[in-house]
């Protein structure tokens, strides 16, 4: 990967506004082939009182609608937590061609635990998988963010 180029800091930068929204801090970036960030998001159930509204779904949306296309091959996404399987089937069907992802999540997550969404036959696209970045500042957001609840 000569010439690779993070973007996890945007993610990030996401997972924080969504965090002092009061939403489970989790953000994305979708970024074109070009380089350039095409859409971010982060997360906004509780906001918009809506289940589906995962940081990666709302950045595939405006990803998508800015591309007049529901696919959008040679794409990347950088996601703060490993995608649940929700999130990695619509990444999947999205035709999106790497994932990047921060911290995993043993209890929800659908890439490397759980669901395991990429290695079911019935997965028609499968996204090249890296994991991992920006895993330590990505986990302790959350840590901060469950602990400031239980506490």
């Amino acid at each position: 990967m000569s010439g690779f180029r993070s973007h996890m800091e945007a993610a990030l930068a996401e997972a924080r506004d969504a965090a002092a929204r009061g939403e489970v801090p989790v953000g994305a970036v979708i970024v074109a082939p070009d380089g350039r960030i095409v859409a971010a998001a982060g997360n906004r159930t509780r906001e918009l009182n809506d289940p589906t509204a995962h940081a990666e779904v709302l950045a595939l949306r405006a990803a998508c609608a800015a591309a007049g296309s529901e696919r959008l091959p040679g794409h990347d996404l950088y996601v703060t937590l490993e995608p649940c399987p929700m999130c990695a089937a619509a990444i999947s069907f999205a035709r999106i061609g790497r994932l990047y992802y921060g911290a995993e999540d043993p209890k929800s997550g659908g890439v490397a635990y759980g669901a395991r969404v990429y290695a079911h036959p019935q997965c028609h696209h499968v996204p090249e998988v890296y994991d991992g970045i920006g895993a330590e500042p990505a986990a302790r957001l959350l840590q901060a963010f469950f602990a400031g609840r239980r506490g």
